[in-house]
């Protein structure tokens, strides 16, 4: 979205009132003077774009997940715990871009854990994982997946599935309950996953058909 430099003449007071709210948000002085605008003239602007897809993730995402208060307007960050011994947890990060354009934003899931057994557990999944999706979005025409695999840590560009922000929402909260349930039945039953892989598999497929993120 296009922007401009404006000059503003405001009282002392109100300027201390809007960097005490917008330090309080995690946002600058002058996007917080633009959303406040925006609101009352009822533009619509990235934040109330990035607020409602993150408020229809948080309707529409199963209760194993927990949200965690944010600051940022572009960032969602969740977490799960594994029915582990230890009980570890996988911690989530939704990263929306402020203008998408061929990808919505960043997706980041990383285990928190020291044993490098969980580790490699976590790597070969996800390893498994990336093979899966970028076959199938390929399939779908999307060759330009995009992704990083670490130790414990994975990340991939989101694709815009250009729908409108509820149903963009939608979207990403499928995604997340079906890669956190197969990364617990990994986890769960390692040796035995391949049974259920085929299960994973079509449901995938199955989203594929409504959303391609």
């Amino acid at each position: 979205m296009k922007r401009s430099v404006y000059s503003l003449v405001l009282m002392d007071d109100v300027i201390k009132a809007v960097d005490k709210e917008a330090y309080k948000l995690g946002t600058s002085r002058s996007n917080l003077i633009n959303q406040i605008l925006a609101e009352h003239l009822s533009c619509v602007t990235p934040e109330m774009r990035m607020r409602d897809i993150f408020d229809s993730v948080s309707e529409m995402i199963n209760n194993s997940f927990h949200i965690q208060q944010q600051r940022s307007a572009s960032l969602m960050t969740l977490r799960t715990a594994l029915e582990y011994k230890y009980r570890p947890t996988i911690n989530y990060k939704v990263e929306l871009e402020r203008s998408p354009d061929v990808y919505l934003g960043t997706l980041k899931i990383r285990i928190r854990t020291q044993s490098q057994t969980l580790i490699n557990m976590f790597n070969n999944f996800f390893a498994y994982r990336v093979r899966l999706e970028s076959s199938l979005l390929k399939e779908k025409g999307r060759s330009g997946y995009v992704y990083e695999l670490s130790s414990g840590s994975f990340q991939r560009k989101l694709f815009n599935p250009s729908l409108s922000d509820e149903q963009t929402g939608e979207a990403i909260s499928r995604y997340l309950n079906d890669i956190n349930q197969s990364i617990q039945t990994y986890f769960a039953m390692p040796q035995d996953f391949g049974k259920y892989a085929p299960g994973f598999e079509k449901n995938y497929r199955k989203m594929l058909d409504e959303y391609v993120l």
